[in-house]
């Protein structure tokens, strides 16, 4: 299926491209989500009309994720958990749990965004994490896991 970008996409394509796509990705991802729109001459049509906005509402959307980039670049949190004596913890420390910490730090940050290539951390210690504030925008924090005796 052939679908015209209507932001820019990672592994995919730049804002206004025409890249054809399986329909599943298309039909339950891309449409969906205000992504993209199947590439009919209308639609084209009404793409070039609304070009200009739509670059302008991505480039606004990319300025204010490197304001919040810059604020957030090394940032570390400290999450404790109840954990043994060998250092693993009863549990887990998940995105959600990441989130909602830099939230109550006064972050806007969609558990989505944080990127943990390895699971939930599972050990007292600290680990580097990245978040991806954008496409374009990914920055490193440190979660330090801290461990309360049970």
């Amino acid at each position: 299926m052939q679908v015209i970008l209507l932001e820019k996409v990672a592994n995919l394509g730049q804002l206004g491209e025409v890249v054809k796509v399986k329909e599943g990705f298309a039909r339950n991802f891309l449409i969906p989500h205000g992504k993209a729109r199947r590439a009919t001459p209308a639609n084209l049509a009404e793409f070039e009309k609304r070009r200009a906005e739509l670059e302008k509402a991505q480039g606004e959307a990319l300025s204010a994720a490197q304001e919040q980039a810059a604020r957030l670049d090394g940032l570390m949190i400290q999450i404790t958990q109840k954990a043994g004596v060998d250092g693993k913890l009863f549990g887990s420390v998940t995105n959600f749990d990441i989130s909602e910490t830099l939230e109550k730090q006064g972050f806007e940050i969609p558990k989505a965004a944080i990127r943990m290539p390895q699971g939930p951390l599972k050990v007292v210690g600290d680990h580097p994490l990245k978040v991806a504030l954008h496409t374009d925008v990914v920055v490193t924090i440190t979660v330090s896991v801290l461990g309360e005796q049970a």
